[in-house]
């Protein structure tokens, strides 16, 4: 667990040894999901090293970055906020979870987020799969889309896995399109019908891909 300041050569080496070692960047550095949710305007990508946040904010002309894991103590959240600020970036933790029913209060506080920042804006979990897939998908839902649209965010192609715990995912989105979609506009069932805690109770996940998802590819 890194939780310094980065204020000098040796904190600095730490911040790094706790990124690629502990939260596994060290597999960033040589593969990236990076997409567009909305060309020009929303993308996607695992936790970003500095240098690939610099590429990208260059090539991308991104002025937000939005972190979906929160604040974390560990070396790749302290990097990537400290490369954020030299870059000029804004900087905006909004931290979802990946293994259970996505809260209400959190979907309709990202909406406002969302409506508040300034265009374009990249965002981030740690490995690009679920946490991203989400708010991808809320993304396009926000932007009046479907759910199906809403679902290829939750895709094997970023590493996600619909059979697993992380599967919930679809399953909101799956709620919606079954219970709603056509009768009701998608924030407005949010905030007066969907029940987070039936959700829960009535999805059921795979045991091999969750132990996979979980204890193999360790996922958070």
């Amino acid at each position: 667990m890194f939780d310094e300041a980065l204020n000098g050569r040796a904190s600095r080496n730490a911040a790094w040894r706790d990124s690629l070692l502990v939260d596994h960047a060290i597999f960033r550095t040589v593969w990236s999901n990076f997409a567009p949710v909305l060309a020009g305007r929303v993308y996607r990508c695992n936790h970003p090293t500095p240098a690939r946040l610099s590429d990208l904010a260059s090539r991308y002309h991104i002025h937000t970055l939005i972190n979906l894991r929160g604040h974390r103590r560990c070396g790749s959240d302290a990097l990537s906020r400290e490369a954020a600020r030299d870059l000029g970036l804004a900087h905006v933790d909004m931290a979802f979870e990946s293994r259970g029913a996505p809260h209400r209060d959190r979907i309709l506080r990202f909406e406002q987020i969302y409506r508040g920042v300034t265009f374009p804006i990249l965002m981030h979990c740690k490995s690009g799969a679920d946490r991203a897939g989400l708010a991808s998908g809320l993304v396009i839902m926000f932007e009046g889309g479907t759910a199906a649209e809403a679902l290829r965010q939750l895709s094997w192609r970023f590493g996600h896995f619909n059979r697993s715990r992380t599967g919930i995912l679809d399953a909101f989105f799956l709620r919606f399109q079954r219970d709603a979609e056509g009768r009701l506009p998608f924030l407005e069932w949010v905030r007066d019908e969907y029940d987070e805690a039936a959700l829960k109770r009535d999805f059921v996940a795979g045991s091999l891909a969750s132990f996979i998802n979980d204890s193999v590819l360790r996922r958070e």
